[in-house]
């Protein structure tokens, strides 16, 4: 039981950290606010609550079941846990067999957060990240960015005909003033004099290269998720096991000595 309890309850506290960041997240830019109210299906900080809150409950019953020796919590929890792992295993397949799909979902994706550049901090954010990690401009290359209402060339402003300052390739004057304007009317120069200033790749292209570097590590994580969840429901198994033994033995029901290591569905037959 210690083992079980002990594990629910670190990932209670994980599940509850990443709800209360996804919450915070959202007060801090005013999504309650009944201007805002509408948008905020689309939120990315809407996907931490979420998590965190499915994270800590599924957990906490976990938890709970093990404390209280309540089988019925510990089913639902296994059960949800068995369903996560098949759920998983077949996002895996369906990932690989639809690589041509997913890289056109990703496409639409990252052009529309080009689109909301200006407007949506969250998208922003996350393009910026992009960009900066990746070394990357736009998504197939920085041109792209004429999506963008603001970077347009035919838009009004300084702005006009450029590209946010995180395509650039050394955007630090002397090292260490951001010029935010480092991007300016770079997509009106050729590729040969584009390549001194910003980056000419986009990030389609330098996703797919990062995970072709990295696909060990992504396996060995994925096994490594998977390996723990596989090892939860075993300990959760085992549990259930023992709370049916101890339900048997105390019923004055005469049982093998080696009955501990049977199935708790052939034990509850035996009850």
């Amino acid at each position: 039981m210690n083992t079980h309890f002990w594990l629910n309850l670190l990932f209670t506290v994980l599940g509850l950290v990443v709800l209360a960041l996804g919450l915070w997240g959202l007060i801090n830019k005013e999504s309650f606010a009944q201007e805002k109210i509408g948008q905020i299906s689309t939120d990315p900080m809407l996907v931490f609550v979420m998590l965190g809150l499915v994270l800590s409950t599924l957990c906490l019953s976990g938890c709970v079941g093990a404390l209280r020796e309540n089988c019925c919590l510990l089913q639902v929890f296994s059960a949800t846990v068995l369903l996560l792992v098949a759920a998983q295993v077949l996002a895996a397949i369906v990932a690989y067999s639809l690589q041509g799909q997913i890289e056109g979902y990703l496409r639409s994706g990252m052009l529309a957060a080009m689109v909301r550049y200006q407007d949506d901090l969250d998208l922003r954010f996350i393009t910026d990240e992009i960009q900066i990690g990746l070394q990357c401009c736009g998504a197939d290359n920085y041109r792209d960015w004429e999506v963008n209402m603001y970077y347009n060339c035919s838009a009004p402003g300084v702005l006009s005909c450029g590209v946010p300052a995180t395509c650039c390739v050394d955007p630090l004057e002397n090292g260490t003033v951001w010029n935010s304007q480092c991007g300016v009317g770079s997509q009106q120069l050729d590729e040969f004099s584009a390549q001194s200033v910003i980056f000419l790749g986009g990030c389609l292209g330098g996703m797919s290269r990062w995970i072709e570097q990295h696909t060990g590590l992504i396996g060995a994580v994925g096994i490594v998720l998977l390996g723990v969840q596989i090892i939860t429901l075993f300990i959760t198994t085992r549990l259930m096991d023992n709370i049916h033994y101890n339900i048997i033995t105390y019923s004055g029901v005469k049982l093998p000595d080696n009955i501990q290591n049977a199935s708790w569905t052939l034990v509850i037959t035996m009850y």
